[in-house]
Order: structure tokens, then sequence, then C-alpha cells
């Protein structure tokens, strides 16, 4: 059951209009943490449900914080379209849209580590923020991680993630039934909500190909953003439920984002 709707999802193409935007994400991390629902409750508009999994013999709700580099970020429909490189970080916790029973995320905020989140941020009302972002990645010749290291200072919330990663293909985490069913939970919602800056509500879609990952482990680990939500104590983000990773991965956007 999982593994179709997983690939029903990687089949289910975006309408790629004018905006229209693709990226290859270079050093995509998936940290995830499970947190008591109530704590996420009100940070979650009527219209979802939040989903929960039972960890360490509790329901748990799960939230990520998503780090990586755009190596290319373009508007293929737009000619001529430049390239852009830079930071990004995505915080989101899993939601249900109980008007379409579809699993989505939700957006807490978005850091760039480029002047360019003003162009989401003015023209959309995304809640992307301006960042500076220090990194170090190395990979052995198997392609695996020996370095992954991002430190991101931004006045919105600063985070630190310093992880290893095992070369190991991932495997059932807790909670999950099968490596199909935590891929279509964790990887593989395709459409995103949050509050516009106006408080309106936003959304977008996007696509990618089922992600090849490996699990990690943390070194250290702090997100100023969950900790100022009071979703996470600092203590909490040393001990993450799971962390996934993948050297690359492409995305598509369907942009402009509609307001709903």
């Amino acid at each position: 059951m999982y593994q179709e709707k997983l690939r029903e999802r990687i089949q289910t193409k975006i309408n790629e209009g004018r905006w229209s935007a693709e990226t290859t994400l270079d050093h995509f991390a998936l940290i995830n943490y499970t947190l008591p629902v109530e704590r996420l409750r009100p940070h979650i508009p009527d219209r979802f449900d939040i989903p929960v999994l039972e960890v360490d013999g509790e329901p748990r709700a799960f939230v990520s914080a998503v780090p990586f580099i755009d190596r290319d970020f373009q508007f293929p429909n737009i000619s001529p379209s430049p390239r852009y490189r830079f930071g990004q970080i995505n915080y989101r916790a899993y939601i249900v849209d109980k008007t379409t029973g579809e699993d989505v995320v939700w957006f807490f905020g978005t850091v760039l580590g480029s002047y360019w989140y003003n162009l989401p941020r003015r023209l959309w009302k995304m809640p992307w923020h301006r960042g500076e972002f220090v990194t170090e990645f190395k990979r052995n010749q198997t392609g695996n991680y020996q370095t992954y290291k991002i430190h991101i200072h931004s006045s919105w919330g600063k985070a630190r993630i310093e992880l290893q990663d095992t070369a190991e293909a991932v495997t059932i985490a807790e909670g999950f039934e099968s490596v199909s069913h935590m891929k279509l939970f964790l990887t593989h919602p395709i459409e995103g909500f949050y509050y516009r800056t106006n408080g309106k509500l936003g959304t977008y879609r996007v696509w990618h190909p089922e992600m090849m990952l490996t699990n990690g482990k943390a070194e250290y680990l702090y997100f100023q953003p969950f900790e100022d939500l009071e979703l996470l104590s600092a203590n909490e983000m040393r001990y993450p439920h799971s962390i996934f990773i993948c050297p690359e991965i492409l995305f598509k956007v369907e942009l402009p984002p509609r307001e709903v």
C-alpha cells in the first residue's frame, strides 16, 4: 500500500508554469524529531489534523529541520534564466489536510543564505528569512560524508548541524511499518502550507524522485526556531528520532504559491 502511494506521488507531476522553479539540492539532510502533539497543536490551523505514531510507547507528532545547498536554483521557463547557489534550511511539521485526506507539511519558516530571500517574501508573502551559512563537507571515494557541518547565523534563528554519515542505507525507524511507510510520511509529502506574512494561509507543491538515503548520526544539533516556538528544548535536539542524508536530489517547485 505505502509503496503504491509513494509511486503515485512520484508519477504526479506539478504544473510547470512560467514561475515554476527547478534546482538540484546538494548535501540534503532530513533531521527528524518526535514531540507531544499538544506542543505542536497551537501552531497548526484547525484545517489540519496532526498524525501521531507510537514511539517509545507514546503517541508522538513529528517535526523536521531540512538543511541543504541549492546548487543551481533557476526558473527554467524564463529565458534567459540565471542560476543561483545558496544555503537553505526549512523547518516543518507533518500534518494531514482534512479537505483532501492527504499527508502534507506545515512550514514554520525558511532561512536562505542569499538576499534573494526577499523575492518570495515580498512578492508572495512567504515566511522566508535571511541567514549566513558556514559549511564544510567532505566525502570519501564511495560518496559518503566524512565531514558534514552547517552553521547558520540568522536573526530569525541560528542553527548548528554536525552529522556523521553511517554509509548504511536507511532502515525502518521506530513508529513506522516499513521503509516505504517511512519514506512516504517523512520524505514525500508533495504539498506544503504556511502562514503568509499577511496572516493568511499559503500553499505550493513540489516534485522530486525517490530519495536514495543513508542513515546519519548526530554529532551536534541545535535549531533556535524550534526552541523559540517551544517545540523542542536544546537538550531534546541532541536526540533526534532519525537522520537521513541524501548527497543530491532534483526538486521542482510549482510557483507562484496560492493563497487559500
